[in-house]
């Protein structure tokens, strides 16, 4: 994983010069997009309300242009595709993220669930599972949840 996450960043996002530490912050990246993604795949309908929702959560939130983002998605729905489990993003993001950043990834995921106007019990059984591997706790969870739910005019 590691190494197709360098050969991404060093192509497409690393400025000149810059020092290999960003690989970290770029792993980070990759980490928070394939939560999304495995999200929008959950229900195994993928929608193009969802993976709109995965576009703009990732440049929003990344503040990367519409290449560098369908680039990270390309990656990062690679490597959902060969985890195992979601261990080696949930590790990643427990390590370097705050309180208040992982509480947004959640958010991000209730987003990407609530697109459609419906989240199933596969996208609503991941989000907890990720946010219960993040230490987020659940009433925090909730809150995240509700706010995804009123930008999303939804009542699933």
């Amino acid at each position: 994983m590691l190494q197709n996450i360098k050969h991404f960043f060093d192509q497409h996002l690393r400025v000149a010069g810059a020092p290999h530490a960003k690989g970290a912050r770029h792993a980070l990246q990759v980490a928070t997009a394939a939560l999304l993604i495995e999200v929008m795949r959950a229900d195994r309908d993928l929608k193009d309300a969802e993976r709109h929702a995965v576009n703009a959560a990732i440049r929003s939130r990344f503040e990367l242009t519409a290449e560098e983002t369908a680039a990270l998605l390309r990656l990062a729905e690679t490597e959902a595709g060969q985890a195992t489990d979601y261990y080696q993003f949930t590790t990643l993001i427990n390590q370097h993220f705050t309180a208040a950043q992982k509480e947004q990834v959640i958010e991000n995921m209730w987003q990407v669930a609530a697109a459609d106007h419906e989240i199933d019990r596969y996208e609503r059984t991941l989000v907890h599972k990720v946010a219960d591997l993040l230490h987020v706790p659940r009433a925090t969870q909730i809150a995240a949840r509700e706010r995804a739910l009123r930008a999303a005019g939804s009542d699933s």
